[in-house]
C-alpha cells in the first residue's frame, strides 16, 4: 500500500467529522462539502511526515479555509435581507442516514445555527472549535491571530449571545410530534387562542424568502400573539393544493411543504417544556430545489 493511498485512507476516516465542523461553521452543505474538499487538497500536497495527530491537523485546516470562507461571505455582502435559515438537513420520521447522523451528531438545531449566523467570524470559529468539538483555546489561537486568551474570550461572548437564544429542544420526538401537530390543526381551524396556548410567550418565528426584496410576510416576528396571527395569516393564504408532510429537520420534528410537485417551504419547530419557542422555515424557491427529499418520498 503506497502512501498516498494510506494519506486517503486517513482523511476518509475523518471526513464526517470535518463536513461537521465545517456545517456547523458555514450554515450550507455545498459550501461544507467545499471546505472538505479544500482541507483535501491541502493535506495532499504537504509534507505531514511531521504530523503527529492527523484528526486534529485536518480540523485546524478545515477552521481556517471555514474561516476564509466567512471572511469572504461578510466583504461581498451576500447575506439575504434580513434573515438567513442554514441549510436544513431533512429526513424522515425514521430518522437521517448515517451520512447525516455524523452530520447532525450533539443535535445541531437549526435554531442554533440560525443564531450562529449572527456571530462575527472569528467568534464563530472559536465557538464551534471549542464549544461544540472541544478544541483547546491553544489550538485556536493561530487560527484566528489571537492570543489564547483573546480566543476564550471570543468564545465567551458567542456563549453569551448563543445561550437562551437557541434552547434545546424536548429530547422527546413523540411529545414535540404531538405539539407541532396541535399547532398545525389550530392553523387550519383558526383558533387564535389554541395556537397562543401552544406558543411561548417569547416566540420567534424566522423566515427566509432568499433575495426577494419584497417578502410575501414578515421576515422575523415575535411573541406568541403576533406568530398565531402569522401563523393564521399564512393558512389561509397558502389555500388548497399544499401537500404537508411530517418530517424531520436536523433531528427535530418539523414539517416539509409542497405544492405541484415542487417544495413549497421546510419549517423547523423548537419545542422546549411542551410549548414552541422558535419557528424557523426556509421558503427560498432556489434553495428548496437544492435539497435533498427523497428519505419523505
Amino acid at each position: 500500500m503506497n502512501e498516498n493511498h494510506l494519506l486517503a485512507e486517513g482523511f476518509e476516516a475523518h471526513r464526517g467529522h470535518l463536513r461537521a465542523v465545517a456545517y456547523r461553521m458555514l450554515g450550507s452543505l455545498s459550501e461544507a462539502d467545499d471546505a472538505v474538499q479544500e482541507a483535501w487538497l491541502r493535506l495532499s500536497r504537504s509534507d505531514t511526515g511531521a504530523v503527529e495527530n492527523l484528526g486534529g491537523w485536518l480540523t485546524t485546516v478545515v477552521g481556517r479555509v471555514c474561516l476564509d470562507m466567512l471572511r469572504s461571505r461578510t466583504a461581498r455582502r451576500e447575506e439575504p435581507l434580513g434573515v438567513r435559515i442554514p441549510d436544513p438537513v431533512v429526513s424522515g420520521e425514521s430518522g437521517p442516514g448515517p451520512e447525516d447522523q455524523a452530520l447532525l451528531a450533539d443535535s445541531v438545531g437549526l435554531a442554533l445555527l440560525v443564531v450562529l449566523e449572527t456571530l462575527g467570524p472569528a467568534e464563530r470559529l472559536a465557538f464551534v472549535l471549542h464549544d461544540l468539538f472541544g478544541v483547546p483555546f491553544d489550538e485556536i489561537a493561530p487560527i484566528v491571530d489571537r492570543t489564547p486568551a483573546a480566543a476564550r474570550q471570543l468564545a465567551s461572548r458567542a456563549r453569551r449571545r448563543v445561550r437562551g437564544a437557541a434552547p434545546a429542544p424536548d429530547p422527546d420526538l413523540a411529545r414535540q410530534r404531538e405539539v407541532v401537530d396541535a399547532f398545525l390543526a389550530a392553523a387550519r381551524g383558526g383558533d387564535m387562542e389554541g395556537l397562543i396556548a401552544l406558543l411561548d410567550p417569547d416566540v420567534v418565528l424566522r423566515a427566509d424568502y432568499g433575495g426577494a426584496p419584497a417578502a410575501p410576510a414578515p421576515r422575523e416576528v415575535r411573541g406568541a400573539a403576533a406568530v398565531a396571527n402569522q401563523a393564521l395569516t399564512f393558512s389561509r393564504l397558502s389555500g388548497s393544493g399544499l401537500l404537508t408532510r411530517p418530517a424531520l429537520v436536523n433531528g427535530a420534528v418539523g414539517v416539509v411543504s409542497s405544492r405541484e410537485g415542487r417544495p413549497f417551504s421546510v419549517l423547523a419547530f423548537t419545542v422546549v417544556d411542551g410549548r414552541i419557542v422558535a419557528i424557523d422555515i426556509l421558503a427560498d424557491p432556489e434553495r428548496l430545489d437544492g435539497l435533498d427529499l427523497t428519505d419523505l418520498n
